[in-house]
């Protein structure tokens, strides 16, 4: 079992930066793949990020490349999204989510967080 926790998020203007932190309870988490997503109000889930256990690979959304950047310390159990010339479309509540499955491009999670609010302003 892995809990997953969501800090870091709060309220920056439009060009500005943030840096999320995912820390993941369970002995098991440096061996998961993980995910950031986010949800828009009115709008679906969608994959913001992902990164392989080892944090070798990683894949992002076309809207968020170039700006956004997800790593991970096995160390410390914990997950990051270093989010960079952040938009005002870059609003919603952001989830982390770990799978013990090693397939990158797997779209399911087992298990998430409760989500942290990102508000831009313009």
């Amino acid at each position: 079992q892995v809990q997953l926790v969501e800090s870091g998020g709060g309220l920056v203007q439009a060009g500005g930066s943030l840096r999320l932190s995912c820390a993941a309870s369970g002995r098991f988490f440096s061996t998961y793949r993980m995910g950031w997503f986010r949800q828009a109000p009115g709008k679906e889930r969608e994959l913001v990020a992902r990164i392989n256990w080892s944090g070798a690979n990683t894949d992002y959304a076309d809207s968020v490349k170039g700006r956004f950047t997800i790593s991970r310390d096995n160390a410390k159990n914990t997950g990051y999204l270093q989010m960079n010339s952040l938009k005002t479309d870059d609003t919603a509540v952001y989830y982390c989510a770990a799978d013990p499955s090693p397939l990158l491009f797997l779209k399911t999670y087992s298990y998430w967080g409760q989500g942290t609010q990102v508000t831009v302003s313009s």
